[in-house]
């Protein structure tokens, strides 16, 4: 069902919570406290902003992202469904990499705003193209939350069929630093990782804290601890503390995998890096019926 801004602003405008065109003239909601701003376009259920008051945008976005219907969104926190990266197997021979939610306007189910606590909630349940991949019985809900100056995702997934259903999932969160190369991530250390840059080696992590030398891909497992970027270039520390959520990926593209994507800036590799909430691989998730998975991330950060 299309959503027309005068619908969107009629039903569920308030202080605090509007609904605006964005590039693509698609609709987003923007969130608004004390503390900050929020975007979340309905194309993905993606949030493509977050900016604390008078302080550096705390997401990255690529100049480059194609606005596109058909297309993802590049940058901010891609909503990952009901598979990450390559569908393995891809019974269709047609299967998007990481799912369809990300290429799916979501409906708006309701907003709130009390004191200087602004949310949107989205959601999505089965559709044409979901059918065509994928004929599962579902409803993702996703509650995007400003409490101040501090953004909060709430990701639920609900089987609503009568079968078992199995999925991977993701908050595929792209973060701004000051420079990739002097940045580092803590709360990974004496963990186990996959390196996609190594034919999924199974590696161990040490004590020290992850930094970037080069391309970046490793999804840690059986992890559920805090993590934290350790941010020089813009004097910051960004926190991303998380539940229900068994495994962490992080990636930084580097030279030649930004070159080859066309909608990610050559040079832009730098500015940004990934931590990733997500339940994928051997933490993927299986629903009884009728039953509730929600994964949620608390995004905050702490000058140095």
């Amino acid at each position: 069902m299309q959503q027309t801004l005068d619908d969107l602003n009629g039903r569920f405008g308030k202080a605090g919570v509007s609904f605006k065109e964005g590039r693509g003239g698609m609709p987003y909601a923007n969130l608004a406290t004390g503390g900050g701003e929020v975007d979340v376009y309905l194309h993905g259920a993606h949030v493509t902003r977050f900016e604390q008051k008078g302080q550096p945008a705390v997401l990255f976005m690529s100049a480059q992202s194609l606005f596109q219907k058909d297309k993802a969104i590049r940058g901010g926190v891609p909503v990952i469904f009901p598979w990450f990266g390559p569908r393995q197997p891809d019974p269709v021979g047609k299967s998007p990499m990481h799912g369809f939610a990300r290429l799916t306007e979501w409906q708006v189910e309701s907003v709130e705003k009390q004191g200087d606590v602004a949310s949107v909630t989205l959601a999505l349940t089965p559709n044409e193209l979901s059918r065509s991949l994928w004929p599962h019985d579902f409803k993702l809900t996703y509650t995007v939350t400003l409490d101040g100056d501090v953004l909060k995702l709430d990701l639920a997934v609900t089987n609503t069929g009568a079968e078992g259903l199995a999925f991977e999932e993701a908050l595929h969160t792209y973060f701004a630093v000051g420079d990739v190369r002097h940045a580092s991530v803590e709360g990974l250390a004496h963990t186990t990782y996959l390196d996609k840059t190594d034919n999924l080696t199974e590696k161990s992590q040490d004590a020290s804290p992850i930094g970037f030398t080069g391309e970046t891909d490793r999804v840690y497992l059986a992890t559920q601890g805090t993590c934290t970027i350790n941010d020089p270039g813009l004097r910051r520390r960004i926190v991303v503390e998380k539940e229900h959520s068994d495994a962490t990926v992080v990636w930084n593209p580097w030279i030649a995998k930004a070159k080859a994507m066309v909608d990610f800036g050559d040079d832009e590799w730098p500015g940004m890096l990934c931590v990733e909430t997500c339940n994928v691989g051997p933490h993927a998730v299986t629903l009884a019926p009728g039953a509730t998975h929600s994964m949620k991330v608390r995004i905050s950060t702490i000058g140095s």
